[in-house]
């Protein structure tokens, strides 16, 4: 509301520069915002470098959902407290205020007193000490990390690795990736990684292209498993 509040009042176009001062946050945060406000439908015209406008639109409905899409929707960001880190769910909860805000009384009611809920029995999980931040932001820039990995057997070794996406479950959170030092996929539990550090060696438009890749490896897999399976049996 801030930022929208200062886009409205300020100068046009404001620039990033002058609308994190005037919101107290970061410039990175702000083009967040903006692109969060944009998904909302807020439209807003500009570009990093030049400025943004509010553009005003009154016959821009309100968001509208069923009642099963508004359960769906609190489930998902509910699950985030059990599955993702601290700055996702955060970011989940923030996005979800933002798309209440914007719903009738009786559907904003509705996501108040939601019938579903999210829960996992509390169990132990290995801390995380590199900046996941860092990691995300590599995975959507499309650019190498270099890491220092320790297995499950105490080996440490050093390696730049193409990340690909990561993978959140109860028990653990896994990063996907293509090694650049044994050229083939490989999963890595993140909690083993010791330090990470961009390189900022680009591998775009390969990301698309090596996802595909995996998803065909692994389905061979699982067909083979399953395979094995029935003729042992």
């Amino acid at each position: 509301m801030r930022l929208l509040d200062a886009l409205r009042r300020l100068p046009k176009p404001v620039t990033a520069t002058r609308l994190a001062a005037e919101t107290e946050i970061s410039t990175r945060q702000l083009y967040r915002d903006i692109a969060t406000l944009r998904a909302g439908g807020v439209l807003i015209d500009g570009t990093a470098g030049y400025g943004y406008t509010l553009t005003e639109d009154p016959a821009l409905p309100p968001q509208s959902f069923s009642r099963l899409e508004i359960e769906a929707l609190m489930l998902g960001v509910a699950s985030l407290g059990d599955l993702g880190d601290d700055t996702l769910t955060t970011a989940g909860r923030n996005a979800l205020a933002r798309i209440v805000a914007t719903l009738p009384d009786r559907q904003a009611r509705q996501a108040a007193h939601a019938t579903i809920r999210s829960w996992r029995p509390p169990e132990s999980r290995p801390a995380v000490t590199i900046d996941l931040d860092l990691l995300r932001e590599a995975c959507w820039d499309e650019v190498s990390v270099h890491i220092a990995y320790r297995d499950a057997q105490g080996r440490r070794t050093e390696r730049e690795i193409l990340p690909l996406g990561m993978s959140y479950s109860p028990k653990t959170l896994m990063l996907l990736g293509w090694c650049l030092l044994r050229e083939a996929h490989r999963t890595f539990e993140v909690a083993r990684i010791e330090a990470l550090e961009r390189s900022g060696h680009s591998f775009r438009p390969r990301r698309v292209q090596l996802l595909r890749d995996y998803v065909v490896l692994r389905t061979a897999e699982w067909k083979r498993q399953e395979e094995q399976a029935r003729t042992s049996s």
